[in-house]
């Protein structure tokens, strides 16, 4: 898959809960100069316990790689990479969430960017 980013767009994943709890993913894009919702924001380049392991979102948000390729993968086994220049949005916040493992080295540094509670994501799903 070859996701490509425009001037008035950034490539982007978004991962969601099915209401069974399974978890999938589309792709999309996120437009670019937009002012969006967002609480806070934290640097990362630790990998917790917890994350190691099948897991849902802990919170709706745009996670930001800036270094590192991560190989994701959702309840029907399907996969999908992230790297610099795709956002992902994590918004599988029920169920059985996803799986992750670094690939091509050993770092993953990213931006964690919680949506603001009933904010609008800005996800613009690709046609299929």
């Amino acid at each position: 898959m070859s996701l490509k980013s425009t001037s008035a767009f950034i490539s982007a994943i978004r991962l969601f809960s099915h209401p069974d709890g399974t978890s999938a993913f589309e792709t999309g894009k996120i437009p670019t100069l937009k002012p969006m919702n967002t609480t806070t924001f934290w640097a990362s380049t630790v990998t917790e316990e917890w994350e190691k392991k099948k897991h849902a979102a802990p919170r709706r948000q745009y996670v930001v790689t800036l270094k590192g390729s991560i190989l994701f993968k959702v309840s029907d086994g399907s996969t999908f990479q992230i790297e610099p220049g795709i956002i992902l949005l994590a918004e599988d916040v029920e169920g059985e969430g996803h799986s992750w493992e670094i690939v091509n080295g050993q770092e993953w540094e990213r931006l964690y960017i919680p949506i603001a509670d009933g904010a609008d994501d800005f996800f613009i799903q690709d046609s299929e």
